[in-house]
């Protein structure tokens, strides 16, 4: 079997020009609403693969939330330094961080997609760990049920995987959380799916 593509190391080839396309208007904004309602001013947000922190921890920053961003490219962290120098920055495998403190919300956008599907249930755990009870989650998945599968951007090879969305959603649900929307926000290509979910009390 073929190793799998190494997706830090193809964000760190492609960080710069990934970077000048992302738009900073946010299609997200309704469900960052939905995240940061009733939230604290101030308090600890989780960017689960921040990226370069635009848009989504740039706009909560901007909001008065801190953020605490963890990314396993270093190409796209030496980005977000520029544009999130408040930040708490930690470079990690989502798939091997962990994290002691607790937060308010979490956001884990376009990014589990790249980690093999059989190690999303654990990810949800920890997630559900890191957040207070009540707190909530937003997350993207895949929009159709794909074991796994290879594609290109800008020249670099990244792998994908997910579950069907109501699969996540029942993992979601194992893990300790409630889900509030679960719908597709980019119905092109393969579908995108959001979700936002709160932690158990």
């Amino acid at each position: 079997m073929n190793a799998l593509p190494d997706v830090p190391a193809a964000y760190d080839a492609i960080a710069e020009t990934f970077f000048a396309e992302r738009s900073v208007a946010l299609r997200e904004n309704k469900y960052l609403d939905r995240l940061l309602a009733d939230v604290s001013p101030g308090a600890k947000v989780l960017d689960f693969g921040c990226g370069t922190g635009r848009p989504l921890a740039e706009e909560i920053i901007r909001r008065g939330f801190s953020v605490t961003g963890v990314d396993g490219s270093a190409g796209m962290l030496a980005i977000a330094r520029r544009v999130i120098p408040d930040a708490r920055l930690i470079r990690a495998r989502l798939e091997d961080v962990e994290l002691e403190e607790k937060f308010a919300t979490a956001v884990a956008w376009d990014t589990l997609f790249h980690i093999d599907r059989e190690k999303h249930v654990a990810i949800y755990a920890k997630l559900a760990r890191w957040i207070v009870p009540g707190g909530r989650l937003l997350l993207s998945s895949g929009g159709t049920e794909d074991r796994g599968f290879t594609d290109r951007m800008h020249g670099e090879l990244f792998f994908y995987s997910s579950w069907t969305p109501a699969k996540a959603c029942e993992l979601l649900e194992v893990a300790g959380f409630v889900v509030e929307i679960c719908e597709v926000d980019q119905p092109e290509g393969r579908g995108h799916v959001a979700i936002v979910a709160h932690r158990k009390p």
